[in-house]
């Protein structure tokens, strides 16, 4: 090896046989923050011969990313992601990947996202409408129907009733905790075991794919009557030249689903608990809502002018970044910066800790949204990347991006959503870092002539 070439070093506390497995199961979040002290990329020891490779430099992330990335499939992760069946676009690679992004991005673009605003608007309001005063909501789960909702109803013109909507919610949120199991203990034979928790993921997995073969169905019968992401997917052709079968286009729907649901949602239930907990972000936030609507029901034209909803919901993805680990694995040798990389290398990071890093961001514990106004100093290009970045950024970052937009006004227009006193809120690394246990209670807002010094 020349000089200028080395391997990366293992990280301190390697303990015989299992390695770092234990800290990394036992405290994820505390363990992936402290690897960045150990410098810009670092190896971990899982079990006796597995190794991971953590990368912490967004430098490196970047040049992996963006510049190599053709020497990198998606990695240990996305591949227990398969359990959602097929081949589909979060997991696609090479030519289908390419050809599977062409076709879904026109749907996803920001330009025909804006055309959704109604329909996410008309989804939503039921669902705020129906709180009571006084009332405890159990947020994640409030924020995850309406997110699932508007997925469903914008993208497949499909909305389930709430019964049903639940169990299509449970169904998605036990398939993503058996891929993070599995990742995390990649033992092959401990999948096929006929586990509980193998058993569960297994039936979750079948509610998904009769959920989505009815709304395939329904598209078949009705040829014509839609003009969605679905109907999309069932005209157009896949790398073959041959149209997607069911399987794939199943595969594609649950995909998408499931994504979209669950960040989106995760990420509007960390910004009411910030927003609960921080009385003045709360009153520059209302004072917006109140000023650009002005009475008026939401539309489009409205969206440009919520600037501050939108600087909350960017310091929520920096703070509360659903992320805690993505992965990566070398399908060729390759070299990044001054590290070499064999084939077959397994490479993990980790957004969240790279948001929370302070030699990148100020204070990187302060909920503070006016970090990212104009005339503050930006983070380095490439240190704040909450949809990824690269070939495989995430396709629906524009819809998720809008949608948190308009919950997040809608709620703001009439409630206030108050903490829960002696609620202890943590972040728990799942497949998302979503909060433990969150119920904020719902105040009307009542607004009146005097609150902000204006007529509402």
């Amino acid at each position: 090896m020349t000089a200028d070439r080395r391997t990366a070093q293992i990280a301190p506390g390697r303990i015989p046989l299992i390695g770092h497995a234990w800290p990394l199961l036992r405290d994820r979040l505390a363990y992936v923050q402290r690897l960045r002290t150990y410098g810009p990329i670092v190896q971990l020891a899982i079990g006796p011969k597995k190794t991971i490779t953590v990368i912490n430099s967004f430098e490196l992330l970047q040049e992996m990313l963006k510049h190599k990335s053709k020497h990198f499939n998606k990695g240990l992760l996305f591949d227990k992601l398969k359990i959602f069946g097929g081949d589909p676009l979060p997991v696609a690679e090479g030519t289908a990947h390419i050809t599977r992004r062409r076709l879904m991005q026109p749907a996803l673009h920001h330009t025909h996202v804006e055309g959704y605003i109604d329909t996410m608007r008309a989804t939503v309001e039921p669902t705020i409408s129906a709180w009571q005063g006084q009332e405890k909501l159990h947020v994640v789960n409030e924020m995850q129907l309406m997110a699932q909702g508007v997925v469903m109803t914008a993208l497949f013109s499909s909305n389930p009733e709430r019964e049903q909507a639940q169990t299509i919610l449970d169904s998605v949120d036990t398939v993503f905790k058996a891929a993070l199991t599995h990742a995390m203990v990649p033992i092959s034979t401990l999948e096929r075991l006929p586990t509980p928790g193998n058993r569960r993921a297994r039936a979750a997995n079948a509610v998904l794919r009769e959920t989505i073969a009815g709304i395939i169905a329904d598209h078949r019968a009705n040829p014509g009557a839609y003009n969605d992401l679905v109907s999309l997917l069932m005209s157009v052709q896949d790398e073959t030249g041959e149209n997607l079968s069911d399987e794939e286009t199943m595969a594609e729907i649950t995909a998408l689903l499931a994504a979209g649901s669950e960040t989106t949602a995760v990420t509007l239930a960390w910004l009411f608990h910030e927003i609960a907990r921080n009385p003045e972000v709360e009153r520059k936030l209302h004072e917006e809502v109140d000023t650009v609507l002005a009475g008026d029901q939401l539309a489009a034209e409205h969206i440009p002018k919520l600037k501050y909803t939108r600087m909350l919901i960017d310091e929520t993805l920096r703070l509360h970044n659903p992320a805690w680990i993505l992965t990566r694995r070398t399908i060729s040798s390759v070299q990044l910066g001054e590290f070499d990389l064999p084939e077959g290398t397994d490479v993990m990071w980790s957004p969240y800790a790279m948001h929370r890093d302070p030699d990148l961001y100020p204070n990187p514990l302060r909920f503070d949204p006016d970090r990212w106004l104009p005339e503050r100093p930006q983070p380095p290009r490439g240190a704040f990347i909450p949809f990824g970045v690269g070939k495989r950024m995430c396709i629906g970052d524009q819809f998720s991006l809008m949608e948190g937009v308009v919950i997040t006004a809608l709620i703001a227009s009439r409630w206030r959503l108050r903490p829960v006193p002696g609620q202890t809120v943590r972040p728990v690394p799942e497949i998302t870092v979503h909060p433990s246990t969150l119920d904020l209670i719902a105040e009307p807002r009542n607004c009146a002539v005097g609150e902000y010094g204006m007529t509402v």
